[in-house]
């Protein structure tokens, strides 16, 4: 009995991330649509994946620095009462101008909920219960990753675009709703927060370099970690193009694949779920990262839907534990007092390699094939991820044993 009381907290929070996270894949089905429908072109539904590393770019300068210093509770409660309201107006606006402002100020509220909901988890959880609220919250966005296109899709045949989207600002309100029956868990001086200006901002990039240059290997270990997933994302961009013109997957072949790669992590969270105790967090970044590359490099050779079928299972099984691991690491190991500000320079650096990369595989694949592109960044990916391995088994840093 007490157990479950323990948990009444972290669940209500899981249950809230969950319910937004529903509301994402909802949205993202629903926003596809609509910009195709008005603009009838692939590079303006292609824009979508700019609009939020961009975004980044620009707010990640001064959102932790912003976070820090108020509640993390209250300002995830404020971003999903925005992306609620916003996601509303879409279906009122004339252009496709108006729609781009909206999706900024969406891409913004992001930004800033991101930080934010992964301080709150660290305040909220106890160091010995992460683990396990890690791959449970996998497993939440494992359940949304199917079922969120799925209701987006038959809310659409079943009622039109523009109400999908007006029904999935209920997602994101009850989420808000949820986050009120959590406590508040800082004690907030309002006489002491700082005001947000440039000369702050610059003062709390200087704590951040001076965390990492003091945790070395902590930096190492998060920043190695973005810099491989990049590799995911850029292929992740091109996967539509890739599937039904290199490959030859239909449209249904396509959707299918989706929902496989979805009942992996599914599969691959529940038994993270039930066993995460038994697995260390080296082990779970370690074999999640390797497993995971072996499935992009299955998909970048693939030849027919059962081959990619294949390597999207293990990707999807593996990326599971590789985010529970690393999310389990970053959270034990960067101070909570500093964790918004050091989480936005490290989106903000993962953004901007985001943009480059994107823009630079659109290159390539113009200039060679873009078979060859995606083949050469799984290569990339998987050397990469391998050196990054042993230099994680090989390390005797205390902050790993002291956490397996």
């Amino acid at each position: 009995m007490t157990r479950l009381k323990d948990w009444r907290d972290p669940a209500l929070l899981l249950s809230s991330i969950g319910i937004s996270s529903i509301g994402d894949f909802i949205y993202l089905v629903a926003i596809n649509i609509i910009v195709y429908q008005l603009t009838g072109s692939a590079a303006a539904v292609a824009g979508l994946w700019i609009v939020g590393p961009l975004t980044n770019i620009v707010t990640k300068f001064w959102t932790g620095s912003f976070i820090d210093y108020r509640s993390k509770r209250k300002v995830m409660i404020v971003t999903y009462i925005i992306r609620a309201v916003f996601i509303c107006f879409i279906p009122f606006a004339p252009n496709m101008a108006v729609i781009y402002g909206i999706l900024v100020v969406l891409s913004v509220a992001k930004a800033f909920f991101n930080p934010s909901s992964m301080t709150y988890i660290a305040i909220l959880v106890p160091k010995e219960k992460r683990k396990r609220f890690n791959s449970i919250r996998s497993f939440a966005s494992s359940g949304a990753f199917i079922i969120g296109p799925a209701i987006g899709g038959s809310l659409i045949l079943l009622t039109s675009v523009e109400t999908t989207l007006w029904l999935t600002t209920i997602f994101f309100l009850v989420s808000a709703v949820l986050l009120f029956f959590l406590p508040e868990k800082e004690n907030i001086n309002k006489e002491t927060i700082p005001t947000l200006t440039f000369s702050q901002v610059i003062r709390d990039f200087t704590v951040v370099q001076r965390f990492m240059s003091h945790n070395k290997y902590v930096s190492f270990i998060y920043l190695g970690f973005i810099m491989i997933m990049i590799f995911s994302f850029a292929m992740d961009a091109q996967e539509v193009v890739f599937t039904q013109q290199v490959i030859g997957l239909s449209e249904m072949e396509y959707s299918l694949l989706i929902s496989t790669t979805g009942i992996g992590s599914v599969i691959g969270a529940m038994l993270l779920t039930l066993f995460s105790n038994f697995f260390s967090l080296r082990y779970m970044i370690v074999i999640g990262l390797v497993m995971m590359t072996i499935g992009y490099v299955i998909y970048a050779f693939s030849w027919s839907f059962l081959s990619i079928v294949v390597g999207f299972v293990i990707l999807g099984f593996f990326n599971v534990f590789l985010n529970a691991g690393i999310m389990t690491f970053y959270q034990n190991n960067v101070p909570i007092e500093i964790m918004g500000r050091v989480t936005s320079i490290y989106q903000l650096i993962q953004s901007a390699v985001q943009v480059v990369f994107i823009l630079g595989i659109g290159f390539a694949a113009d200039i060679i094939s873009l078979r060859l592109t995606i083949i050469t960044l799984a290569l990339i990916m998987l050397v990469s991820s391998i050196i990054f391995s042993f230099s994680v088994l090989k390390s005797n840093k205390i902050i790993f044993y002291r956490e397996d």
